[in-house]
């Protein structure tokens, strides 16, 4: 497993590096196929100090993301509750795995009328690799990453859609139609 550690408005120190592989790299026992973790330590400026420091993991394995972040006053107990977090994802996601899915039918979306907005500020923007996968390998993924919907390559036609948590529990699929 490739461990990439890296600061945000802070030098990472050798000695948190050090913490930061001794955890982490734990995790590939139970995840061998794990191929890469990134870690980020980030230093923010908030009104609660006691969650000014935020560690992401990211990890990648067979073309699965997993992902958890922590806040914290102590980069050590934050990095500690995150590979914990991350220990239980793994889990789940090797149970999943283990157990045949039975499929989805995902209901139809219906359009949502929106209101306008004069200004809009984007404050993040990502950028990752989008990978062919079913219906159901989408919403896994969407759950393991603890996000309310998730976009995918459809493996049958490689159109980009978009699988949804519903307000009801259900799950919906959002299919692009380009006129």
């Amino acid at each position: 497993m490739q461990l990439i550690i890296s600061g945000k408005n802070l030098e990472v120190s050798d000695g948190l590096k050090d913490y930061v592989e001794k955890k982490v790299g734990k995790l590939d026992r139970y995840l061998p196929s794990l191929t890469e973790a990134r870690v980020e330590l980030a230093l923010e400026k908030t009104k609660n100090a006691k969650q000014s420091q935020v560690v992401q993991v990211t990890l990648r394995t067979n073309g699965t993301i997993l992902r958890g972040e922590e806040r914290s006053s102590d980069f050590g107990a934050a990095i500690d509750t995150v590979v914990d977090k991350l220990h239980r994802q793994i889990e789940r996601y090797k149970t999943k795995h283990a157990h045949a899915r039975t499929p989805i039918e995902p209901e139809p979306a219906t359009p949502v009328a929106t209101a306008p907005v004069e200004e809009v500020h984007i404050v993040r923007k990502k950028r990752f690799h989008i990978l062919p996968m079913t219906e159901e390998e989408a919403i896994e993924q969407m759950e393991l990453l603890g996000h309310t919907f998730f976009l995918f390559a459809d493996r049958k036609d490689g159109k980009l859609n978009v699988v949804y948590r519903r307000n009801d529990g259900d799950y919906g699929l959002i299919e692009p139609e380009i006129k």
